[in-house]
């Protein structure tokens, strides 16, 4: 039973597409929505669909953008209303498209290819990606999800992320949230002058960095400005700081 993400930001368009894909493809299990690219992407890490539709032009991340930080064990169908992003995606490799509104026709072939692929390995949809779309979108804000409240935070309201088991703990001067997203899919979604990368598990705005220590056997740690807690530089990402 292949699980399906839908991710289009007009709700009566990705309503339409959820029931024609109900009527033609019934074994499948659309098992999320999302109205925009960050919530697509959370979604892709938390629940790890098979196939996903991605609309190109979503707010907060496109979804050329998602695809590129999707997993490499998801089968991408772009979802369009633009014909010129359609043959391009099509010409680039990638599993198919569907042009909006969604025609039962041209979505029963669709269905019929994802079938047919359905255990082969996904194209390599970054690449193709970067080719329909050269510049990538930089993260702009977070969406992150408090008993029934949606909070959104301006990126430039965060002092630092930390990874946190299956989540990653989000820290500004007055909240502190957990979202889905992996550090390693921020660090590729945020400005890498604005915000440093300090181990594998930690990003820090830089403008939040008050002093750098070190300490014994040549370790660093960051004290910042309007925090109390202090974070450590692995080896890795030293080369920042020698210059002390």
């Amino acid at each position: 039973m292949p699980r399906i993400l839908l991710a289009d930001d007009e709700p009566l368009l990705r309503a339409q597409l959820k029931t024609c894909l109900e009527v033609l493809w019934p074994d499948a299990h659309i098992i999320a929505e999302a109205d925009d690219g960050f919530s697509a992407l959370e979604a892709l890490h938390g629940m790890q669909p098979d196939i996903a539709f991605l609309d190109i032009r979503m707010p907060g991340l496109t979804g050329l953008d998602v695809a590129r930080l999707a997993d490499d064990a998801v089968h991408i169908v772009f979802v369009t209303a633009y014909d010129e992003y359609a043959v391009a995606a099509f010409e680039a490799g990638a599993v198919d498209y569907v042009l909006k509104p969604a025609d039962a026709t041209r979505l029963a072939r669709t269905v019929l290819r994802l079938k047919n692929r359905s255990a082969m390995t996904p194209s390599h949809i970054a690449a193709i990606a970067d080719v329909l779309q050269p510049h990538r979108t930089q993260l702009r804000w977070i969406q992150a999800s408090v008993g029934n409240t949606l909070h959104l935070i301006p990126v430039e309201d965060v002092l630092f992320f930390q990874a946190n088991a299956k989540y990653t703990r989000v820290l500004t001067r007055t909240q502190e949230v957990c979202i889905r997203l992996p550090i390693k899919t921020l660090a590729e979604l945020l400005d890498p002058e604005q915000f440093w990368q300090l181990n594998r598990g930690t990003i820090v705005a830089a403008s939040q960095v008050a002093a750098v220590q070190r300490i014994e056997q040549g370790e660093l740690i960051v004290h910042l400005r309007d925090h109390s807690e202090k974070l450590p530089v692995s080896q890795r990402f030293q080369s920042r700081f020698r210059q002390m």
